[in-house]
């Protein structure tokens, strides 16, 4: 791991361990197992598409750029929730 890396990861840690020592294993263990619904679902992968391809317009690239962010924010926020979980 670099130290760009390394140090962004301890900027996310101090913004979401104090949340997440908040949670009790059960909650931790449902907001691990959230997933995205099949409208979103199929949103993103339309928008992907598009983006592969090159025509995805400039609305619809700003909307794919926030959903990418926003599932990675949750990506982070559940992997926090499963360590929770375990214990």
């Amino acid at each position: 791991m670099n130290a760009t890396v390394a140090k962004e990861r301890s900027a996310l840690d101090r913004i979401f361990d104090p949340f997440i020592d908040c949670l009790t294993p059960e909650v931790a263990r449902r907001i691990a197992a959230v997933r995205a619904d099949e409208e979103t679902t199929a949103l993103l992968d339309a928008l992907a598409e598009k983006n592969a391809d090159g025509t995805i317009t400039p609305a619809e690239r700003e909307e794919y750029e926030l959903l990418v962010t926003a599932a990675s924010w949750v990506a982070v926020i559940q992997a926090k929730a499963r360590a929770r979980a375990a214990g």
